[in-house]
Order: structure tokens, then C-alpha cells, then sequence
């Protein structure tokens, strides 16, 4: 039975089955509407339309009309686009009783299958036709199963109710009395399994192994087969339920299961949230998004309080892992430490249930989830807490302080922006000096062959990061600016991709730079020889701003961040770091666009875009660093 709390296994075994009954279908649009809830649309035969709503941990069924969606579709949406839609819906189905679903989709020349979980928080996990998980809604780790990209989805328990066999084993070995067993085991629920007690014809405290199996597994088939092909959708006032098991007349009928659960779950959230947002004012939005910020923080902050408190609770406990662990690390590997934690969780091993091979560390549950560092000590496990206190008690201060401050509405930014014309360098890695001068790089082994034999003249100058995979840079005449020159060298530069925050580059003039190697040499394409004494420039500090110019000329600019600071007023500034180049991009272009109004954006398409902004990043993970207050 459905309930407000969710459905049950015999609920989905209902949907399934009218699911099945659509087939043969095929995946539309994707849709996401906050963290827990998708939407689904299914072209069938004879253009029929249908639409699944999916509430991770709570419901799934076919609706007449999904909420509005969000104009950016948030990146799992668009990772399921990317696999599904299009394909083919190949089957529908659940395991045993569990609360999941599972819709195996062909695309091309490859099966995915989109496993919905209704159980505890749930999720919404895509993996390959070989169980590996490609990417799940919400990454977790278990005691017993993982799941994160890259690794199996294992179904978490066995289908007592798919054999006799199996169900008399199950029985045979289970301790409780046969209600319970059945209740829990075999995830009947309570009403059901009095229901099949009933219906078997046994006292429902007979002890599970003492039970005769076969009319009790009889009658839970022919449940399950009358929830399969007699359905007698209804809503009573206990909730949804595929069929009548108790013959209540204070009830009302549904054509399908599917629309009864439509009509009995309420309005979505999500459909809530963006009415109030279309009827309140700005200023009413922000004042409720800061006071959920600081529930927010003060849930953080009592969370850190109670981890702390537990962990001087078990302190002899934490020590012990600490000290266990810390010597087993020296003696094997953190994965030989994982499997045989999860082989053989005796001893120190039941309190841990998870481990993190990357960091040294493990969870523990002493009470709360608690994350130790065995390289560190008690107090110093603590601290780390303390300092998540200290942290969420100075942002609730700050959004305590800004709601004492009225709400400043942004003055529009009124400009005619004309684009920048494209010039012949544009194609390059490029910026111009304060001093008014242009620099051009090379963005790979060809730009840097380009930039030396066509473009390269006597007054100019050779610049190159003194590491292996360095942009080519040219200065096109004479400037007094060489910190911002050679920084833009360091930044373009194999030091970047490599994570480091310097670099030493040196220069030369145009006559000392050759692509004739000496007699046994080789030189690759897109390095060459420099010969004669060169000018160095040690520890070069690597950063790149990346902005938004609107004067004389609209355009995306990067480069050092002097010259970029002094050309716009809208900015990014980047130091190397862990996301990667694409990631960047569509962080810098939102930062940039929730700076201007949306008039004025819009009348900037053509300038500022991902590609423009891209064009600017390093290679390699980057970090932003900061950006200008407006």
C-alpha cells in the first residue's frame, strides 16, 4: 500500500506491470527538477505520449503532465540525455519485492539500465550493460556496496519468493515468527503478510521453521499474480492500494494503479516552489533563501557538535583504530585493509563502515558518521570538527549581518555593446600588455610551428616556459610589462597541467631561435633550438583572469591578471587546481552572466558563451580563486 511516506514492493510490482503493458517505448526528454526528483518522457506506438515522474526514495508512476522544468537542465539530466535518450525501452522490471525499478534501454549498439531505488533516501543510477555504475543521482558508500561511478551495482538481497526452494531455505533459517518473517524477509510488509497467513490458513506466530512452506509460498504467488493481472486500483483512507485485500466499500475505484497514485500524492514540491517563486517579490525570495541558509548552518553546527561529543564519548574505541590501523598501514596496502574489514568485520572492524584508501581514513558508526584520519590523533580528528563549527558559525554571523542590510536591487548595467571585430591573431592564444602591446601563444605543436616561421619578426621577442609541453609566445614589439608576458608563459605551460604554482621562463631574440638541429639531433614538431644566452625569469607566479571587456569592444578576454583586471569590470581569477578545463568554463560563463542583467545578457550571446570562455582556460585542472565584487 502507498502511503505518504512512499511505496511499497507490491506498489511497484503494480506499476511495472502497467508499464510493461505500454511496450514497446522509446526515451524522449529527461528531465530534473531538484535533487530528488526526474522526470521521464516515453514515446509509444501510435504517437502515444506518456510522462514518468520519478521521487527518488518515495514514488514513480506515469502522470498526465510533469512540472515545469528548470531552463538549465542540472548535469545528471544531461548525462542521461546523453546515454538514453533516444533508445529503446528493451524491459521493465523489479527484483523480487525490493523497491526498485529497473528499465534496461538499448542505444545503438549498447544496453544501459536506469535503476530507480525507492527504499531509505533513494536514487537514480545509470550503469552499462555490464552492472558498472556510470554515474548515480546521489554518490554514497556502504558498508556492503558502493555506489559510484566506475564500480558494480549489486542488488542487495536474495529474491526468497522466486522458487519454492528458495522459500523454504529462506523459512528454514529465518528465527522469527512466520508474520515477521514474511513481513520483513520476504518484504511483504504487515498487511500483506497477515493477509497470506490468512490465506494459508496459518497461525501467524508459528515460528518461521516450523511453518509447512508450501501453502504459505502458494498463497504468496497468488498475491502476487492478482497484484500482476487483477488489479483493483483504489484509494482508501489508509492510502493507495493496487488492490482491495480488504474488501473495504469506503473506497474509491481508479481505471489504473498509475492514476490512482496520481491522484493520491499531492502536488509536487517542486511545483510549489516555482509558484511561490512566480508570485513573490525579489526581495522576499532572498530574505527566505537566507533563513533556510541559516537552518542550514545551524543544523551543520549541531551535527559538528554531536560528532565531537561522541568522539570524546569512544575515545579509548577512536584510539584504537587509530593505533590499529596506523600499524596494519605499514604492513599492507589500504586496499588489502579494506577487503579484509569488509571479509571480516570482527573487533574494531563492526564499528567501521566505510574506508577511504585515498585519504587514510575510514568512517566510524560510534552513534554518528564520524570520518577518522588514522595519520592523526584523537584531538586532532576533533579539531577538524571544530574548525566545520567555527566555519558555519562565521557564515551564520555573515547572513545574520546581511539581513539587517536592505536588499539592494542591481542597477541595470545600460550599455550598447558592439562586439570585437575578429582579428587575424584571434585564432591564437592572445592578450595585450597595460603598455598596449600584443602577445600571442600557441595553443598546440602546430600554433607554435605557425607562430615562429610566419609570424615571428626581427623586433619581436621569443618567450617559453622552461618545462616540457610550453606555449610558444611571441611578443609582437617592445613592452615594459615582461612580468605580465612571462606570466602568461608560465600559465600556457606544462606547469599548469601538472598542478604547480610557478615556473621559471626565459626569453630570446628572434635571430637565436632555430629549427636546424645539430648534427645527431632531433627536434619535434613544434619545438625548436635556441641558441645563445637567454634572459631567465625564476619562480613566475602562474594565474590567469578570465573576463568580460565591454569597452571600447564587447568581448571575452584572458590572460595575466593585471592586464585583464585593468580591461574589465567583470572577472574571474583562476590558479591551477583540480576541475577540469570544460567544468571551468561553465563556471566562469555563470559567474559572469549572474553579473549582468538579464536584458542586457541577452544582447551579449554572441560574445559571451562557453566557447569564448574556454578559449581562455589553461589546460589542466584550474581553481577559481576569487572574483570581482560588483
Amino acid at each position: 500500500m502507498a502511503t505518504t511516506q512512499g511505496m511499497n514492493g507490491f506498489d511497484v510490482k503494480a506499476v511495472v506491470s502497467e508499464l510493461n503493458e505500454k511496450l514497446p517505448l522509446w526515451v524522449d526528454k529527461i528531465y530534473q527538477f531538484d535533487t530528488r526528483t526526474l522526470g521521464i518522457r516515453f514515446n509509444g506506438e501510435q504517437h502515444a505520449k506518456y510522462q514518468l515522474i520519478i521521487e527518488a526514495g518515495r514514488r514513480t508512476h506515469l502522470v498526465k503532465e510533469l512540472p515545469e522544468p528548470p531552463k538549465n537542465p542540472p548535469h545528471f539530466a544531461m548525462l542521461l540525455r546523453k546515454y538514453i535518450s533516444g533508445g529503446k525501452v528493451l524491459a521493465i522490471r523489479q527484483h523480487g519485492l525490493e523497491r526498485i525499478l529497473i528499465f534496461t534501454i538499448g542505444k545503438h549498439d549498447s544496453n544501459y539500465n536506469l535503476i530507480i531505488e525507492l527504499f531509505d533516501d533513494g536514487n537514480v543510477i545509470l550503469t552499462d550493460w555490464q552492472d558498472i555504475i556510470v554515474q548515480p543521482l546521489h554518490r554514497h558508500r556502504f558498508k556492503d556496496r558502493d555506489i559510484v561511478s566506475g564500480v558494480p551495482y549489486v542488488l542487495s538481497t536474495e529474491d526468497h519468493t522466486s522458487s519454492l526452494e528458495n522459500f523454504t531455505e529462506f523459512l528454514q533459517k529465518d528465527s522469527r515468527d512466520v508474520v515477521r518473517a514474511l513481513a520483513v524477509g520476504c518484504m511483504l510488509g504487515g498487511t500483506y503478510a497477515e493477509f497470506v497467513c490468512r490465506d494459508a490458513k496459518i497461525d501467524k506466530i508459528t515460528p518461521a521453521r516450523d511453518a509447512n512452506p508450501r501453502p504459505i509460498y502458494s498463497a504468496t504467488r497468488d498475491l502476487i499474480e492478482r497484484v500482476l493481472h487483477n488489479r483493483e486500483p483504489i484509494i482508501s483512507a489508509k492510502g493507495c492500494d493496487p488492490i482491495n485485500i480488504e474488501n473495504s466499500t469506503d473506497v474509491t475505484q481508479f481505471p489504473s494503479f498509475n492514476a490512482a497514485l496520481e491522484a493520491y500524492y499531492p502536488i509536487t514540491k517542486t511545483e510549489i516552489v516555482q509558484k511561490a517563486k512566480a508570485k513573490l517579490p525579489k526581495e522576499e525570495i532572498i530574505r527566505r533563501h537566507q533563513e533556510e541558509a541559516l537552518k542550514k548552518f545551524d543544523t551543520k553546527i549541531s551535527k559538528n557538535e554531536r560528532i565531537v561529543a561522541v568522539i570524546y564519548e569512544n575515545y579509548q574505541l577512536v584510539s584504537n583504530v587509530i593505533t590499529t590501523l596506523s600499524k596494519e598501514s605499514k604492513k599492507r596496502s589500504w586496499q588489502e585493509i579494506a577487503n579484509i574489514l569488509k571479509t571480516n568485520p570482527t573487533g574494531i572492524g563492526e564499528k567501521i563502515v566505510a574506508v577511504y584508501p585515498d585519504k587514510h581514513a575510514v568512517e566510524l558508526d560510534i552513534g554518528e558518521r564520524v570520518t577518522i584520519y588514522v595519520n592523526d590523533g584523537v584531538e586532532q580528528n576533533a579539531s577538524r570538527y571544530y574548525d566545520e563549527i567555527k566555519k558555519y558559525r562565521r557564515k551564520k554571523e555573515g547572513a545574520l549581518s546581511a539581513m539587517t542590510k536592505p536588499v539592494v536591487r542591481k542597477k541595470a548595467m545600460k550599455h550598447d555593446s558592439i562586439p570585437l571585430k575578429k582579428r587575424w591573431y584571434h585564432k591564437f592564444r592572445w592578450f595585450i600588455t597595460t603598455d598596449g602591446v600584443v602577445v600571442l601563444g600557441g595553443r598546440d605543436a602546430s600554433q607554435n610551428e605557425e607562430l615562429v616561421k610566419k609570424y615571428m619578426a626581427g623586433g619581436d621577442l621569443f618567450v617559453h616556459a622552461d618545462v616540457h609541453g610550453a606555449s610558444v609566445v611571441i611578443v609582437k614589439g617592445k613592452t615594459e610589462r615582461m612580468d605580465e608576458v612571462v606570466q602568461f608563459a608560465a600559465s600556457y605551460s606544462g606547469a599548469w597541467r601538472s598542478g604547480h604554482f610557478s615556473a621559471d621562463v626565459y626569453s630570446a631574440l628572434p635571430e637565436q631561435v632555430s629549427k636546424t638541429p645539430e648534427h645527431g639531433e632531433y627536434v619535434s614538431r613544434g619545438s625548436f633550438i635556441v641558441r645563445g644566452e637567454r634572459t631567465y625569469f625564476h619562480n613566475v607566479s602562474l594565474a590567469i583572469t578570465i573576463g568580460l571587456q565591454l569597452d571600447p569592444q564587447a568581448s571575452v578576454i584572458g590572460g595575466p591578471p593585471v592586464s585583464v583586471h585593468k580591461r574589465t569590470k567583470l572577472y574571474v581569477d583562476l590558479k591551477p587546481g583540480q576541475f577540469e578545463p570544460n567544468d571551468v568554463a561553465k563556471k566562469i560563463l555563470r559567474i559572469l552572466k549572474e553579473k549582468l542583467p538579464e536584458d542586457e545578457f541577452k544582447g551579449l550571446k554572441s560574445v559571451l558563451n562557453t566557447d569564448g570562455v574556454a578559449a581562455f582556460v589553461p589546460p589542466g585542472g584550474s581553481d577559481i580563486l576569487g572574483r570581482n565584487k560588483t
